[in-house]
């Protein structure tokens, strides 16, 4: 397995994105990261390029369409990208007891959904005219069940997957990989904010591990953990009244 040598990841600065970036620095390797944090991300920078990988940096919001295309063509026309990976997200309400604010809704939607058209759509021709290429994008297994601590967040993460899905289904005859990731709670500073308790909490070098491989091995979806994977699965099959009850429950 040949590991992509020009990658692209948005919200490089800290969580899952800034330990991708570590995990793929290496000679050889051109990094392009993106993230709204100077001081983070410079600090990831530093550590790629101390693991032997040629960085740019660029400070954006994933919301700037016109700013993502831009950024995006002209990393493409530097370095031909092999690998997108489409990871900015935020999250609210995640405590219990806590509602989420038209204002929070609309800038999870913003930031999670059309972030990541904003981050694909400008790559997908390139990469499709070149019939090679990598998307990979973040959703996560809060995506297979609306929760009621952060129904916003579920169903971005849920349009993120089904829109993945879709797409590996479209482009895989053109040569184009595409991969949708559903992590479980993993230790980042997205979950930190969680006053509830994450089940099976996995550190975040061990994710993007998983991750890595998932996506050399062209996984559809790398979802993990097992147990929390089975879980999610066998929530989704019982009776809505059986998982509302349970779910309502867990949020008393």
């Amino acid at each position: 397995m040949s590991e992509p040598a020009n990658i692209l990841i948005t919200g490089a600065s800290s969580g899952l994105g800034a330990a991708l970036a570590r995990i793929y620095a290496r000679p050889g390797a051109r990094l392009f990261l993106s993230a709204r944090s100077k001081e983070r991300l410079d600090d990831v920078a530093k550590d790629c390029r101390a693991r032997g990988g040629a960085v740019e940096t660029t400070l954006l919001d994933v919301i700037d369409r016109q700013a993502m295309a831009d950024w995006i063509l002209a990393a493409d026309l530097v370095a031909p990208l092999d690998l997108v990976i489409a990871n900015a997200g935020i999250s609210a309400g995640s405590h219990k007891g806590e509602e989420e604010s038209d204002d929070q809704t609309r800038a999870v939607f913003a930031t999670n959904v059309d972030g990541v058209l904003n981050t694909l759509l400008p790559i997908l021709p390139g990469m499709r005219r070149r019939k090679s290429g990598q998307v990979a994008i973040m959703s996560s297994l809060a995506g297979f069940r609306g929760m009621a601590q952060s129904p916003a967040y579920c169903a971005s993460k849920a349009a993120e997957r089904v829109l993945g899905e879709g797409l590996r289904l479209r482009l895989r005859p053109e040569g184009v990989r595409v991969s949708v990731i559903c992590p479980g709670f993993v230790r980042t500073p997205l979950t930190d904010r969680n006053n509830f308790t994450m089940p099976f909490l996995m550190e975040v070098e061990r994710a993007a591990s998983i991750i890595k491989l998932g996506l050399a091995l062209n996984r559809g979806r790398i979802s993990f953990p097992g147990p929390l994977v089975f879980a999610v699965w066998l929530l989704s099959l019982l009776p809505h009244r059986v998982s509302d009850a349970l779910l309502g429950r867990s949020w008393k």
